[in-house]
């Protein structure tokens, strides 16, 4: 990465010229590794910065539909400031993976999802779930495990990996990862309660999670049409009020 070879240039730089001079060499040693730290943290917050304006364009773009707009956005993120910083690639595709599977546009998503950022919870959740679909429940169950170990305090993970299992027929093993699960988020009201669900045979409810769990499309179109009637007689009743 150009970040990190242009900060150990200028540590190795300014550790030999220390060297020449009559200050012990230890001193050259630890001046040199401060210099090549403090380069190291400009570069990469300059670097950040310009990723961060540019996201963030993307999202406004995002947010008005203009989706195709977005994703080239990211994609020049992508080829410019790969070379400069590490996974900024992987993070990027997970971003565009994420858009697709949005849109529903699945196998585009998975194309960019299975080169994504394992620290980018929801991208990792969405290509776990697109090996579901696929039948590939090894796969799933292996990308969730990647997930939850670096991403231990979501809640919403570790119900939608357990939901995937009982879908797939192992509710045994999806009671087990709704334990773990409350073992890292102690006292989390939706996991309690999935986890009973799940111990008594019933299905598990995910709707308490809201937008975050409807964008990943699990759920099923008459469920989201009367759960959509619902909200509109509530506040037809407010108004009436």
């Amino acid at each position: 990465m150009l970040s990190l070879l242009i900060s150990l240039a200028a540590g190795a730089a300014a550790t030999v010229l220390l060297l020449l001079t009559p200050l012990h060499y230890a001193f050259g040693i630890i001046l040199g590794t401060l210099v090549f730290a403090g380069v190291y943290a400009f570069v990469l917050r300059q670097v950040m910065l310009k990723i961060n304006t540019a996201v963030e364009v993307a999202q406004k773009d995002l947010a008005s539909n203009r989706i195709e707009k977005a994703v080239r956005i990211i994609e020049d993120v992508q080829k410019k400031f790969s070379p400069w910083q590490f996974y900024v690639k992987q993070q990027m595709n997970s971003q565009i993976g994420s858009i697709y599977y949005l849109k529903r546009e699945f196998s585009k998503a998975f194309e960019y999802l299975e080169q994504g950022f394992a620290r980018h919870w929801v991208g990792m959740a969405m290509l776990a779930i697109c090996y579901m679909k696929r039948s590939q429940n090894s796969k799933m169950i292996d990308t969730f495990e990647k997930a939850v170990t670096v991403t231990r305090k979501e809640s919403l993970l570790w119900s939608l990996y357990a939901f995937c299992l009982e879908k797939i027929g192992e509710r045994d093993k999806a009671v087990k990862v709704m334990e773990r699960g409350l073992k890292k988020l102690k006292g989390d009201e939706r996991l309690e309660e999935n986890l009973k669900l799940l111990q008594d045979g019933k299905k598990m409810k995910m709707q308490p999670y809201g937008d975050l769990w409807f964008q990943f499309h699990l759920e099923k179109t008459g469920t989201l049409m009367r759960l959509h009637t619902k909200a509109i007689q509530g506040r037809r009743k407010i108004v009436r009020r």
